[in-house]
């Protein structure tokens, strides 16, 4: 029974796949020489393992039509704030991923048109083609209606923070549309002691990589040189909320003591940039310690809720939330308002 409550349940990291690019991971797993254990390790189980979660999780990412708006009513979801997959299409060379990134974001718009109440657009784009990316988030955001851009972390093994991708960082802050980093499995440098353990995945490897890159970009002085720039990071943060006091500690000294030539100083603390230029979702971690410990150290204006649907589509943790005993208005900002202010959502 889905409890009834005062407020809107918006999920705001929430999968979907397009044909063409789930036909594109199945040639890359055919290719030999193509050289990435994690994507094998992700793709390898969601593209082509029998088991029931397996072909469910499958079906689901293809659906952006009756059985995703069935899932979402039986759970209580109001809406969904939908991207493409991981890797999305960073896997592919420019120029396919910038054709699959226009063909997966019209797709995407039209079940936004259909749906107006119910959906609302990431863009994907192919941060490895700079010319081609800001064109295509102004289009999706302009012309489609979008109100975020997509990147599933690292592109190839390189990181937002590398110059090459000024141009994207540049066109979501004109854009004022933020950028959901959203994990994918480490890339072949760093991932072989996960993988040998099965960690390679959601169950962990994902927060490593994303965290990192999350923190790369802010110590990186991402944020210094476009100051208006926002991001958004799942999984309460990627563990970086619990780890920040350490970090500024340790970020601080370092800095002092000019250890890395890479290392420069920031015009502000680690958690200045956490708390004023990142915003948090819950996806796949329905738990008020986690989730109440992020809204106390990067505030309840900066974190919201997510299921991570489908690959952690449990309705009752929707239950779960509802029934956190968290001051009603910082459960309705987590549940709807911080949501509405982000995706600026009017329906």
């Amino acid at each position: 029974m889905i409890n009834k409550v005062d407020y809107q349940r918006i999920a705001t990291e929430e999968a979907f796949i397009t044909k063409d690019v789930l036909d594109g991971y199945m040639r890359l797993l055919q290719d030999s020489s193509f050289d990435d254990p994690g994507f094998r390790s992700l793709w390898g189980y969601f593209g082509t393992h029998q088991s029931p979660r397996a072909r469910a999780i499958n079906e689901a990412l293809q659906s952006l039509g009756d059985l995703r708006l069935g899932h979402m009513d039986a759970a209580g979801i109001d809406h969904q704030v939908i991207g493409l997959t991981a890797p999305g299409v960073q896997v592919f060379d420019p120029a396919t991923a910038s054709s699959l990134a226009v063909d997966a974001n019209d797709q995407l718009a039209e079940a936004c048109r259909k749906h107006p109440t119910r959906y609302t657009g990431m863009a994907a784009v192919a941060p490895h083609d700079p010319i081609n990316a800001p064109k295509e988030m102004e289009r999706a955001v302009k012309k489609l209606g979008f109100r975020a851009v997509i990147i599933n972390s690292h592109t190839l093994g390189h990181y937002l923070d590398e110059p090459q991708f000024a141009p994207v960082l540049e066109a979501a802050e004109a854009l004022d549309v933020p950028i959901y980093l959203h994990p994918q499995t480490a890339p072949p440098s760093m991932i072989k002691p996960f993988v040998e353990a099965g960690l390679e995945g959601a169950i962990y490897g994902f927060a490593c990589e994303t965290g990192l890159h999350m923190l790369r970009v802010i110590v990186g002085g991402v944020f210094d040189r476009f100051p208006k720039l926002q991001f958004i990071i799942g999984h309460t943060g990627e563990a970086l909320p619990y780890w920040l006091y350490r970090i500024e500690f340790m970020h601080g000294a370092a800095v002092r003591a000019q250890r890395y030539e890479s290392m420069k100083p920031l015009k502000h603390p680690v958690g200045h940039y956490l708390r004023n230029n990142v915003y948090i979702t819950s996806s796949g971690v329905a738990w008020q310690p986690a989730i109440e410990f992020c809204q106390k150290i990067i505030g309840v204006d900066r974190v919201m809720y997510a299921m991570d649907y489908p690959y952690q589509h449990v309705p009752e943790e929707v239950g779960f939330c509802d029934a956190m005993t968290i001051p009603d208005a910082d459960k309705r900002a987590f549940f709807e308002g911080v949501a509405r202010k982000v995706f600026k959502l009017n329906f």
